[in-house]
């Protein structure tokens, strides 16, 4: 599964990149690291404005939860099952976009995971690319409302499954042109394909004690 994600582009390059309005988007420039267990909020695409970037935080909270702990569950929502999920299940046609140039994932070394490396996958030349996501909001008793949404994945590709050697996951990278017909509301099962264009997997250094080089 996906928890970090990275975006260190500039607003006005999401605005080339996606042809989409960022005047209302003033911060956008703090995001380089987004740990997805502090539910950050970060831009994304709804088909509800898809000439807006709009800023969500990460975790789903389903319209019926109680409160939002729940999103601790929702990071990340597998494909295979959402029509089956109680979480995603009638939000399937609420599609977005997370925007993205960048993202994080840890390889085990060991059976017990107790030694492992920490790589970052991108495109060539740090492109930027979006994520598959749904979303939905949430209101509270006082009458607040969170937007939010989750990253949806499948199993993972070649370069991946090696990476993420214990649960062979992957978020969805949507090829850039199927980005216009998931927000459409196409059929999700056809996304269930990993994707299979070139990623660069560069190993960090956690401990900076070593060179980096690439995967």
């Amino acid at each position: 599964m996906c928890y970090q994600t990275r975006l260190i582009k500039k607003k006005e390059e999401l605005q080339e990149r996606f042809r989409v309005n960022v005047e209302d988007l003033l911060h956008i420039e703090e995001l380089e690291l987004n740990k997805a267990f502090e539910y950050p909020e970060t831009p994304i695409i709804t088909n509800k404005n898809p000439k807006k970037i709009s800023m969500y935080n990460w975790g789903l909270v389903p319209e019926w939860a109680s409160d939002t702990s729940f999103r601790h569950y929702t990071l990340n929502a597998r494909i295979e099952t959402l029509d089956e999920k109680p979480s995603f299940k009638d939000v399937v046609q609420n599609r977005c976009l997370i925007i993205a140039d960048g993202f994080y994932e840890w390889q085990w070394l060991n059976k017990s995971g107790s030694k492992k490396q920490k790589y970052e996958i991108t495109l060539p030349n740090q492109e930027l690319f979006a994520f598959a996501g749904l979303y939905t909001q949430w209101t509270d008793d006082t009458g607040d409302v969170l937007q939010s949404y989750t990253m949806v994945t499948t199993q993972a590709n070649d370069l991946m499954s090696k990476i993420h050697n214990t649960k062979q996951r992957m978020p969805i990278i949507l090829n850039r042109q199927d980005e216009h017909n998931w927000l459409n509301g196409n059929d999700y099962k056809k996304y269930k394909f990993p994707y299979s264009q070139n990623l660069i997997a560069t190993p960090i250094d956690v401990n900076p004690t070593g060179q980096l080089g690439l995967f």
